[in-house]
């Protein structure tokens, strides 16, 4: 990191201004930051919600003269044209900056990034989010950082104005590694809480009180207590895109392969999720497994 005094406020470089980049993004500007942002589509560059921060024509524009560059893109094909693209943030990144890359890609390939980075003494580290479109507006996001506590202490700052829980795990690629736990968690508790809700309705049962019922007990999930009442309705707000999810099942049960280890409740889930997304719901909330149980 350059040898500015961080105890003031850093300058930051953002690129992806998606349903997650976008608020995290406003959450930063609040926070007092400077801020250079850039998104593939230029649209949201003008968000009401970045009135202050400075619209730029390229990953490399965005990242120039800050401390800390952050990245929040759909893969990692997306986070390797961010970084080394031919107007790639590489080529504006100063000796001693740091990369966030709150993206979800695969743990192999953060560590590449990271190998690259260091070339340029550039510090790269993985800090995938969860907490959907809610925990990105509301600054409560629960963060996986590949990084030591040392590395953390050094961008706690920032990550402090977009999130409200911070767990790191040392090296580069582990906080990808936790994030595919948690993606295969978040499809077996989707799927149940669709098939239950699917067998309720069909036994006529009163769901709005059955599923007030159900979360007083063991089977309360985040998904039970935040999605149920979008399956009931059968309508799917966008918290999390479906296929930005089966991307990341794809990156939890390749990692699995490589430690030779099956994973069938994924596989399913990551199954029907595939014949949704060819039924045209790639774009919905992944709530919307729950059109995956027909009679």
């Amino acid at each position: 990191m350059s040898q500015k005094n961080l105890q003031a406020k850093e300058s930051l470089g953002f690129v992806g201004l998606g349903a997650i980049g976008l608020p995290i993004a406003a959450n930063l500007l609040k926070a007092g930051f400077c801020l250079q942002v850039h998104t593939r589509s230029r649209l949201a560059e003008t968000s009401k919600q970045l009135i202050g921060a400075q619209s730029c024509s390229t990953p490399e524009d965005a990242a120039k003269g800050c401390d800390i560059l952050l990245i929040c893109v759909s893969d990692e094909v997306a986070v390797e044209t961010v970084l080394f693209g031919p107007s790639g943030a590489e080529n504006s990144l100063a000796d001693g900056t740091t990369v966030i890359d709150l993206s979800t890609i695969s743990p192999s390939k953060a560590r590449s990034f990271s190998a690259r980075l260091a070339k340029r003494n550039i510090e790269y580290i993985d800090a995938p989010v969860t907490g959907g479109t809610e925990g990105a507006a509301d600054g409560t996001l629960t963060i996986f950082i590949g990084a030591n506590n040392a590395s953390f202490k050094k961008i706690s700052s920032v990550l402090k104005a977009i999130g409200s829980a911070f767990y790191t795990f040392e090296t580069v690629g582990k906080g990808q590694e936790v994030k595919a736990l948690n993606q295969i968690l978040v499809a077996g508790s989707y799927a149940a809480v669709a098939e239950a809700i699917a067998l309720g309705e069909t036994l006529n049962l009163p769901m709005d009180k059955v599923l007030e019922a159900l979360q007083k007990g063991a089977a309360n999930s985040w998904a039970l207590s935040n999605r149920s009442q979008s399956m009931l309705k059968d309508e799917y707000p966008l918290g999390f895109k479906l296929h930005l999810h089966h991307k990341d099942l794809s990156i939890a049960l390749r990692t699995a392969e490589e430690s030779d280890l099956k994973l069938p409740i994924t596989s399913k889930v990551k199954e029907l999720e595939e014949e949704l997304i060819n039924q045209g719901y790639k774009d919905e909330d992944v709530s919307v497994l729950k059109r995956s149980i027909k009679r």
